[in-house]
């Protein structure tokens, strides 16, 4: 089957999963904001409402996801996707260590950091990393079925891929938005330098580029999984204050 009967059929597919997600993810926010105390509630509105940085994610997520109704970027797209994914020598050796930087990305990675920091007496920031992970995950998910944007290969017949063609959505991306949320939490809980975040946040978006290499993705895929990276680990830094009040470590 051509790629492009392929995306078609992909795009129409359950069309009831759209308002499963929106009544799934309501229901989701209903319960955790009853399960909260009515101080810790107000508490945590006044700090999201203040959270400039926050307000200035979710507005460039939108306007990411609207973007994807413009034809010509969708061409622009296209463009910079196979120049990543396509253009010069691709040797082995090169794929390998692209494969590689992109599994910074995965969860499970995120996770097996998680379970190191807890046993070395960092138990409030792995349990941050792990809650984060998950729902970041659930997060994104969801994303994806809304906007249900097909993945590059199901469009570009000679698009490369390194490993496995990974089924679901393409925007906004997984890997992207997991390592950006890591970047942005360990940032924030040890306060380190500028350089050090400029390292870090580097090494995060070596990730989206490697996305785009292995086939994955295209460029506005990526440049929303870091918006939402970075935003939902803005959420949890202002949540940080409250961990100890709903757990006992």
């Amino acid at each position: 089957m051509p790629p492009e009967e392929q995306a078609e059929i992909f795009a129409r597919s359950s069309p009831y999963r759209r308002p499963i997600v929106v009544m799934g993810l309501l229901l989701a926010l209903t319960l955790f904001l009853a399960w909260l105390p009515n101080n810790q509630r107000l508490e945590l509105w006044q700090a999201i409402v203040i959270q400039r940085k926050l307000m200035v994610g979710m507005l460039l997520f939108a306007i990411v996801s609207l973007s994807l109704l413009w034809v010509r970027g969708q061409e622009l797209d296209t463009s910079i996707f196979l120049f990543f994914n396509l253009r010069g020598r691709r040797p082995r050796w090169l794929d390998a260590v692209m494969w590689v930087i992109t599994q910074v990305g995965s969860g499970i990675l995120a996770v097996g950091l998680a379970f190191f920091l807890f046993f070395t007496d960092q138990r409030s920031l792995a349990l941050e990393i792990i809650l984060g992970t998950i729902t970041m995950g659930l997060l994104t998910e969801s994303v994806k079925i809304l906007i249900s944007r097909a993945r590059p290969f199901l469009v570009h017949a000679n698009a490369r891929i390194i490993g496995w063609r990974e089924p679901g959505h393409s925007f906004p991306s997984g890997h992207t938005a997991q390592a950006f949320f890591f970047m942005t939490v360990v940032i924030n809980q040890f306060g380190w330098s500028t350089t050090t975040a400029v390292v870090l946040y580097g090494l995060a978006t070596l990730v989206g580029l490697t996305r785009m290499y292995v086939g994955m993705h295209f460029p506005r895929d990526v440049i929303g999984g870091a918006i939402l990276g970075i935003s939902w680990g803005l959420v949890f830094t202002l949540i940080d204050p409250f961990w100890h009040t709903w757990f006992a470590f």
